[in-house]
């Protein structure tokens, strides 16, 4: 059997599932069953439930979340790595991300839990990492926090430099072409 036959076969059994779980959404007769509400003495089941929800399967409030378990699965995935080698300001941004949008998902309207919740667990998983790197830099100023909370300082200040730097030259050479 070739596996274009298989291909087929599958897809012919997945349509045919797809068409079973969507008889409800067929129209009967001159009006749709998919306007009519579950108390005209219809329960809706769990798919149907989460197909017309305002935030279900067919909108970016459930595909947002779903993406962005991706940014937690590679926070986890950096608890292998040594912490010299992760970057601060990264996993900083990570924890405030994460709790800023946890906040601010479950103040819009449609509320969305999913969206809140990983962004949550996002904010954990870069406040663990931001222990880690701090309690490393703590250990390489033999236990010192305020020559350690120096040195972050001035690797934020280099990289604000860095960046205005940047920004400058970006700025001259566009003042070049113009003139």
């Amino acid at each position: 059997m070739s596996s274009s036959r298989v291909g087929l076969r599958f897809f012919q059994n997945s349509r045919a599932a797809f068409r079973n779980a969507s008889a409800p959404f067929r129209r009967q007769g001159a009006q749709s069953r998919r306007w009519q509400s579950a108390e005209a003495g219809e329960q809706q089941t769990i798919f149907q439930r989460l197909w017309n929800s305002p935030v279900g399967v067919k909108t970016v409030h459930f595909w947002a979340p779903v993406m962005k378990w991706g940014l937690v699965i590679a926070g986890i995935s950096d608890f292998a790595r040594p912490a010299e080698k992760l970057s601060l300001t990264q996993n900083a941004a990570l924890t405030a991300t994460g709790a800023i949008w946890t906040r601010w998902c479950l103040i819009i309207t449609p509320r969305n839990v999913l969206l809140a919740t990983v962004n949550f667990f996002l904010g954990c998983v870069g406040a663990v990492q931001v222990s880690r790197i701090l309690m490393y830099r703590r250990s390489l100023n033999d236990g010192s926090s305020v020559e350690a909370a120096k040195d972050i300082e001035a690797e934020v200040v280099d990289a604000a430099k860095s960046v205005v730097e940047k920004t400058e030259k970006a700025v001259e050479k566009a003042i070049e072409k113009a003139a």
